[in-house]
């Protein structure tokens, strides 16, 4: 363990209104999802079809995209040897239906016809709340004192 923090009033639930996402692309050229994420950040509205506790359920997955681009880094992905790989990273707001990852890459498909010959990597790498500059901060930066645990 690292660090801990005596958490505050409400819920950690509570606290968490976006995740940042890594989506890599093994074989998928970097001009192709750049032109894929141009296309889908163009639209106004992006909906894609999935399967609910209710049913099949068709929703926007555009609105929820507070941040979607391809970044500068290339090669393969972990634990891979492909030599092309795209990689995507993604800012989703807590909406409600939730807008998954897998529902983007639907969206990618819809807007942009990107279809990945091999299934995507996905990694959520933060999650917590969304800054009026983008960012995701800490849900529990409220509660964190200066001094160390036990006083130290």
């Amino acid at each position: 363990m690292l660090d801990a923090v005596v958490a505050g009033e409400g819920s950690l639930a509570d606290r968490i209104d976006a995740s940042l996402w890594r989506i890599e692309l093994p074989e998928i050229d970097t001009e192709v999802a750049e032109q894929a994420v141009a296309s889908f950040v163009a639209a106004d509205e992006v909906l894609v079809e999935r399967m609910t506790k209710q049913g099949r359920r068709s929703f926007d997955a555009r609105k929820a995209v507070a941040f979607i681009a391809v970044t500068e880094e290339s090669g393969a992905p972990s634990g891979t040897a492909a030599a092309r790989c795209a990689i995507i990273d993604l800012v989703v707001r807590q909406v409600t239906p939730a807008v998954r990852p897998d529902d983007v890459m639907s969206g990618l498909r819809v807007v942009a016809g990107l279809e990945p010959p091999v299934p995507p990597r996905v990694t959520r790498l933060a999650q917590g709340s969304l800054t009026s500059q983008g960012e995701i901060v800490d849900p529990l930066n409220a509660d964190r004192e200066d001094a160390p645990i036990g006083g130290r």
